[in-house]
């Protein structure tokens, strides 16, 4: 039995999204993505940040903290919210893929915040067929991830976060590939997070600056057959900063900038024979993968900075009312290649935050072109606060 699109999935699954076969550079080198399993835990799941260039770690904190920087939850004003995002997902390749997102908070006390998140991810319907291409049934692969978090301060400008995270992946629907009994993969992983925040002048104008680290998705390695390989998460560690002008009563204005490394094993250079010849045997364990995720690229250090993806955005808010944003992604072509514009807007009215964006890149290079991103946060004042 096979599946109609089990290439297309498989390719999704271990490529991170970025590219479905190592393709030569400009300058003839050949690209090295880097592959793990359950990479959907790495898309931008909500409007705003998607809108700012996939930033997030240090820009000011909303209920969709809970996946870029669980720390800022401690700093949420509103004693409560939960916000949900839904964005159609790669609607080039295939027409129903797509990304759902439901999170939320509860403030403790003042110093206590704590959350939680559902994200499932449907990768559209399937036809099983035998392999006389007779129809077998139908299938819908899934992925879904749910999160509990925990934020504390420690005083009015730092604090730090934590999440544990339960992760599902079912790709193939327990059929048969190869001689082989196929299973939905399950793993567990925690995130740690640090943020800082601090009121200044900037340009003769007040001012809030911040910074962030996160590191996700620290967990077991996740394997879809009963004795077969096992495949590392998409450990990420994000490290960012913002700073956000308040030139009036009226107006402000944020600039963001977040770079992404993935701490997971690069693939080696082999020869023909399948011996190493540059780089490091990526069969480890994960704090090993971890640790040597910053040296084990078969080009070197040169080759480790490609890893490093950048994300760029700004913010303008009127009266805390309208908002417009802009951002940029850039990931370097022989790790992927993602690079695109993006778009969005929001708006704010009473408890209610509305927000889209959308995605521009190369219509015939790119499968994420024209990606949309919608998103609704409702944040729940005191009684006291008169809102």
């Amino acid at each position: 039995m096979k599946f109609k699109w089990y290439t297309l999935l498989f390719a999704l699954l271990f490529t991170g999204y970025k590219s479905f076969s190592q393709q030569a550079s400009t300058d003839g080198r050949q690209g090295n993505t880097i592959t793990t399993a359950v990479p959907f835990l790495l898309i931008t799941p909500d409007a705003r940040s998607g809108a700012m260039g996939d930033v997030g770690v240090a820009i000011s904190q909303d209920a969709n903290s809970t996946h870029w920087n669980p720390a800022k939850l401690a700093f949420m004003k509103d004693p409560y919210g939960f916000g949900l995002s839904y964005s159609p997902w790669l609607q080039k390749l295939v027409p129903d893929i797509n990304l759902a997102y439901l999170n939320g908070y509860y403030k403790l006390d003042d110093r206590s915040t704590i959350g939680g998140s559902l994200r499932y991810f449907s990768l559209g319907n399937i036809q099983f067929v035998d392999v006389n291409q007779i129809k077998q049934g139908d299938f819908n692969p899934n992925e879904l991830a749910v999160d509990g978090t925990y934020a504390r301060s420690f005083g009015e400008n730092f604090s730090l976060g934590t999440a544990l995270r339960f992760i599902y992946s079912n790709l193939s629907g327990g059929a048969t590939f190869s001689d082989q009994q196929t299973r939905p993969g399950t793993a567990l992983a925690a995130d740690v997070s640090a943020f800082y925040t601090k009121e200044n002048q900037l340009f003769g104008k007040n001012s809030t600056v911040s910074a962030g680290l996160d590191i996700s998705n620290i967990g077991t390695k996740m394997s879809y057959t009963d004795g077969g390989p096992k495949y590392f998460l998409p450990t990420n560690m994000r490290l960012g900063g913002a700073a956000t002008i308040h030139a009036d009563e009226f107006n402000d204005f944020t600039f963001a900038l977040d770079f992404n490394k993935l701490l997971v094993p690069t693939n080696p250079t082999r020869d023909i024979d399948g011996n190493i010849t540059a780089g490091k045997d990526p069969n480890r364990s994960v704090p090993a993968g971890i640790f040597g995720s910053f040296s084990d690229a078969p080009g070197g250090s040169s080759e480790e900075l490609q890893e490093v993806s950048i994300s760029t955005g700004l913010e303008y808010w009127y009266n805390q009312q309208f908002a417009i944003r802009a951002g940029y992604f850039y990931e370097n072509p022989n790790k992927g290649n993602r690079q695109y514009l993006s778009l969005g807007l929001g708006l704010k009215y009473n408890v209610v935050d509305l927000n889209f964006s959308y995605l521009l890149a190369n219509q015939q290079q790119s499968p994420l072109a024209n990606t949309l991103r919608f998103s609704l946060l409702f944040n729940f004042a005191s009684p006291s606060s008169g809102r």
